[in-house]
């Protein structure tokens, strides 16, 4: 009550019915359960991770949603300048092209994470903080557009729509790309391809820059420093190799810091490539290389399933 009250003082919105509304949220024991830090020891493996993501059916799931709304993703493409192969790659890996946008009531989880984030987890007082933030937008926007707060449906960390954008990524991002109006994140298929290339773009997205290139780590390579940044492009590219990670090919005219990416394979050798500043754009959806490889992965899968049909003329 005392977080509706000062939501209502500081955008001059009703208290009563604020309080009101907050009142009928409720707590969810499974998204608690859901937002558990993990118990036993887990061990990452690309090659599961990306199995999970670059399956036949998926495929052709995004084989068909290409086909059938390929001018809107050539218009994104054309307007923000990012491939179609990645904003399919996206609305792929994250809800099957609209297949599977979360059950949740948005309100009850965003709630439930504000104000009873499991206190076990190691960030809980920064995760409480930024889910009460994006409560705080959830409702501003609910209050705004005259919609009803219980009907929002989404994932267990309040999360909706076709591309699974939080409150505060549809009031910065989404963008009304069918021209009716409003924003439908959930019902409009225009809408959800627009809002994800205008996401990578306000990250900083370079047109024509590829993701990534293959590397090839000499025996001498300085591991150690090539890994400290992580997933942040540091590197120019004669400091790259000069570290011993070679590239070849394309990946010598590149133009921008690079990062080495290290992808772990549970037990046997993990798997490196060398990111660029796309790829570390995509991480900004979710800050996982795992996540940006396959939206890659799986983007550039259905791409060739495209060109297909061309190859044997039809």
């Amino acid at each position: 009550m005392e977080f509706a009250d000062e939501l209502a003082r500081q955008h001059q919105l009703p208290r009563e019915s604020l309080r009101q509304t907050l009142g009928r949220a409720r707590q969810s024991p499974q998204v608690i359960t859901l937002m558990q830090p993990a118990t036993a020891p887990f061990v990452k493996n690309w090659r599961v991770y990306r199995s999970r993501f670059l399956d036949p059916w998926r495929i052709q799931a995004g084989l068909a949603f290409w086909q059938q709304h390929h001018k809107e993703l050539a218009r994104a493409e054309s307007v923000y300048g990012v491939p179609a192969e990645i904003i399919v790659g996206v609305l792929g890996v994250e809800t099957i092209y609209g297949r599977e946008m979360g059950r949740f009531r948005v309100i009850d989880a965003l709630s439930t994470l504000a104000f009873d984030f499991p206190a076990a987890h190691p960030r809980a007082a920064e995760r409480s903080d930024y889910f009460r933030k994006e409560l705080a937008q959830f409702l501003l926007a609910q209050n705004r557009l005259g919609l009803d707060p219980f009907k929002a449906l989404g994932s267990y960390a309040g999360a909706s729509g076709m591309p699974q954008f939080m409150p505060s990524s549809i009031a910065s991002f989404a963008v009304d790309f069918d021209g009716d109006g409003r924003i439908d994140l959930r019902g409009s298929v225009s809408d959800a391809i627009g809002s994800v290339a205008r996401y990578m773009q306000a990250y900083g997205w370079k047109t024509g820059m590829p993701t990534h290139y293959p590397v090839l780590l000499k025996s001498e390579a300085d591991m150690a420093t090539l890994l400290a940044p992580d997933i942040l492009p540091t590197f120019s590219l004669a400091d790259f190799q000069g570290k011993g990670a070679a590239v070849e090919g394309p990946a010598l005219a590149h133009r921008g810091p690079l990062a080495l990416i290290e992808l772990l394979n549970g037990k046997e050798p993990p798997s490196f490539v060398a990111g660029t500043e796309n790829f570390y754009v995509i991480t900004r959806y979710n800050w996982s290389s795992y996540y940006a490889m396959a939206v890659i992965d799986l983007g550039a899968a259905i791409k060739a399933q495209m060109a297909e049909p061309l190859a044997n003329g039809r």
